[in-house]
């Protein structure tokens, strides 16, 4: 296996360890995390697909919209978490769905 080869099985499974925990885990923290880790997996397919391609720059410019996009959501979700626990005092996703009206 080449370079490329395993950068990119190292990609898919960060983006499956990140699909997995968002299968699994019901604490909102936890599911931004997890949404993180397969970000950083999509990123890292992003930059080699670049490399692949001869097209470096090109990868390594939308890699970096992307991480500026994922920051963005990342505080955003973060912050509902810190109102939801000061308001609801729980952050697990199944007591919040009940909380409907």
């Amino acid at each position: 296996m080449n370079t490329l080869e395993i950068v990119l099985v190292a990609a898919f499974a960060l983006a499956g360890v990140g699909l997995y925990g968002l299968l699994v885990t019901r604490n909102l923290i936890k599911v931004v995390i997890a949404l993180q880790i397969m970000v950083k997996g999509a990123l890292l397919a992003l930059v080699m697909a670049g490399r692949a391609s001869d097209q470096v720059a090109l990868g390594q410019s939308l890699a970096m919209t992307v991480i500026v996009a994922d920051t963005v959501v990342a505080v955003i979700g973060l912050a509902f978490a810190v109102q939801i626990k000061r308001l609801r005092g729980t952050l697990d996703l199944r007591a919040l769905s009940e909380l409907r009206g």
